[in-house]
């Protein structure tokens, strides 16, 4: 007879979104195994962690690690390289008009992940175990799910978190179908060195034909991660050269603002594709993260859409799940609490997106029109850098918790 254990709570993917998962349900005082191996250490992307993400990993106690180990972003700059009729100003957008700090902090993923599986270790043994082998099939029933592990093993919960990704064999086992698309477009990753001129905290995003090319404050003063969004065949070449001819090509395409680049990481490619669920919730079962929604690194929005789904998800427990996690009403409002803002934020990419590699003129229009009135209006600028970091219903989140987390980093 296979070896069986029971849980509260299962959280299936053991990435950056279900150590904060796992992380959560522990501190509400459920009983929770986190399912997955250990992180390989080898991703060369960053995450910007933005608005109420540091509020809500401050109150799990996450936050100060966190933000020792990355850069503060205390500006955001939008320039138009796109050599099209309809130009948009350059804008810059400073946290200080919003009373904060930073809009948040840029972080090694590789670094981030540490730091979670750190704080990750020093929970309560009680309440929070890891097994480090992946699920082989997970079976969800009326009063459970089953996960049947590597070894024949299995765990029994009352509630499974898929965050186990695009391929999510959680939401395979819910039958949750997903609406998928792709772009004709490639997202170039590398992180440079520029000792002549230090970035300031200051993240500038360049708008090009075939995507943004956007540097983010990496780990010190006088280092950034790039994100060059081009055309497949474009980013296959740069990635095929030289450092030093990759560097003096992306320092061109950077206009020289930092001056000359040296690279400092192997260059990854990302085709770009976007996805989101049917539905976020099925028996015994709720998506997070990349199992439910997923879409092109622009604008710094995966990971703190993410910890709105497990803020939203603890919300709900809290008030209504203690007693049974994964219950029918606890899931099913878990769900549709979600649509609004995953769906907005999915849509907000796409049309920004879109705006940048369309002809037509209308989106060009939309976009020059939009910048230039955030240019000229002290309200809209503050709604609009209000609404890049947080979920609709939330535009008007407390500055004061910000700030208050800023404190203590």
């Amino acid at each position: 007879m296979s070896h069986m254990r029971k849980v509260d709570v299962a959280v299936v993917g053991s990435g950056p979104a279900g150590h904060v998962a796992a992380i959560q349900m522990a501190k509400l005082g459920l009983s929770c195994v986190l399912i997955g191996p250990e992180h390989s250490g080898e991703d060369g992307r960053t995450t910007a962690l933005l608005g109420s993400s540091v509020p809500y990993l401050q109150s799990l106690g996450l936050w100060d690690a966190i933000a020792a180990e990355g850069q503060a972003l205390r500006v955001m700059r939008l320039i138009d390289d796109t050599g099209r009729l309809f130009k948009a100003p350059t804008t810059e957008f400073d946290s200080s008009e919003i009373e904060l700090d930073a809009f948040g902090y840029n972080i090694d993923n590789n670094r981030l992940v540490a730091t979670l599986h750190a704080a990750l270790e020093v929970q309560d043994p009680e309440h929070l175990i890891q097994d480090k082998q992946f699920a082989r099939s997970v079976r969800l029933e009326h009063d459970e799910a089953r996960i049947e592990m590597e070894d024949g093993s299995i765990w029994q919960a009352r509630l499974a978190i898929a965050a186990d990704g695009r391929k999510s064999i959680v939401r395979d086992a819910a039958g949750i179908e997903m609406r998928k698309w792709t772009y004709p477009q490639t997202a170039l990753v590398v992180n440079l060195h520029h000792p002549s001129t230090p970035h300031n905290n200051a993240s500038t995003e360049f708008h090009t034909k075939t995507g943004p090319f956007t540097l983010v404050p990496y780990r010190d003063g006088v280092t950034s991660s790039l994100v060059c969004v081009v055309s497949d065949d474009d980013a296959e070449r740069l990635k095929g050269m030289s450092r030093q001819a990759l560097a003096l090509e992306l320092e061109q395409r950077a206009h020289s603002i930092y001056g000359a680049f040296s690279v400092i990481s192997d260059p990854q490619t990302f085709p770009l594709s976007g996805m989101i669920a049917k539905s976020f919730y099925g028996p015994r079962s709720v998506l997070i993260a990349e199992s439910a929604h997923a879409f092109p690194p622009i604008g710094a929005q995966g990971l703190n859409l993410t910890l709105r789904d497990i803020a939203t998800l603890a919300d709900v427990i809290r008030e209504n799940g203690i007693e049974d996690p994964g219950a029918e009403e606890v899931v099913q409002t878990y769900g549709h609490s979600r649509r609004s803002d995953i769906w907005s934020r999915t849509a907000g990419v796409h049309m920004l997106n879109m705006s940048l590699i369309s002809a037509l003129p209308l989106g060009q229009g939309a976009r020059t029109a939009g910048l230039a009135l955030a240019n000229m209006v002290p309200s809209l600028r503050k709604l609009t850098m209000k609404a890049g970091l947080d979920a609709p219903t939330k535009i008007g989140w407390s500055a004061d918790a910000m700030r208050k987390s800023e404190k203590h980093s």
